[in-house]
């Protein structure tokens, strides 16, 4: 695994309790920052502190609903209480609330509160953080989605189109506050949230046929772009969108 040098650093994963947000905390980790691991689903955020834990790293858990303003604000404060400083945050808390009509009010205020929303809560939390302590790099999770149209999910493609708009917001906002802002847009990886599509077998090679290197993204593929991404390595990048799906949007 490639070590990004983070000794000392302090990173903070939203969406951590599996998928990619878990693959992200563990390379982190395994970089050596200590990681404050969020989520809602408690049992998962439990299991990735105690993945960190056993190989040598140090992390602690958070419980947040990135919706709510005041839960993302004792976020951020409960991991500088717990590490000192925050260096990176990876905004990944996300739903895709598949086979729902997405015009119903209720399933498009849900979508765009977590995945819009939310990310904007988290970013102007962190900043003000890594404010403190000379800058840091903040990365968000958009989507293949949010740089091309879907004809089936209004709210989750607009809610990834406005990630990527708020992504070069906050890039142009802290350019020279030492704050580099990026985003990683996926196309198709296997995670526990694409698991329902895959279990078929028949469904999945339609989905890997979506690819042009005819398979699913791994979470830990994301993970290494996200890493990369905070690391010195990309020092003079910010605003970036960048596309991590094996050429779908190429086609």
């Amino acid at each position: 695994m490639i070590n990004y040098g983070f000794d000392g650093k302090v990173a903070l994963v939203t969406g951590a309790g599996g998928g990619i947000g878990r693959a992200a905390a563990l390379v982190f980790a395994s970089s050596g920052a200590a990681v404050m691991v969020s989520d809602v689903k408690d049992d998962g955020g439990a299991e990735t502190v105690a993945l960190i834990e056993a190989a040598g790293g140090k992390a602690a858990y958070f419980h947040c609903d990135v919706s709510d303003g005041a839960q993302v604000k004792a976020m951020v404060a409960a991991t500088v209480e717990q590490f000192g400083r925050l260096d990176f945050a990876f905004n990944n808390a996300g739903i895709n609330i598949l086979m729902a009509n997405e015009y119903e009010d209720e399933v498009w205020d849900r979508a765009i509160g977590i995945n819009l929303t939310g990310v904007m809560k988290c970013m102007r939390e962190e900043a003000e953080a890594m404010l403190k302590t000379g800058g840091g790099a903040i990365v968000n999770t958009a989507s293949i989605n949010g740089l091309v149209g879907n004809p089936g999910q209004p709210a989750y493609t607009a809610s990834k189109h406005g990630v990527v708009g708020l992504t070069r917001h906050g890039a142009l906002r802290w350019a020279q506050a030492g704050i580099r802002v990026n985003a990683v847009c996926p196309g198709v990886i296997e995670t526990p949230m694409t698991a329902p599509l895959v279990a078929n077998p028949e469904m999945k090679k339609v989905i890997d046929a979506m690819t042009p290197m005819n398979r699913m993204g791994s979470a830990d593929e994301i993970a290494q772009a996200v890493a990369w991404l905070c690391s010195d390595a990309a020092s003079f990048v910010t605003g970036h969108p960048m596309v991590i799906d094996g050429g779908a949007t190429a086609i």
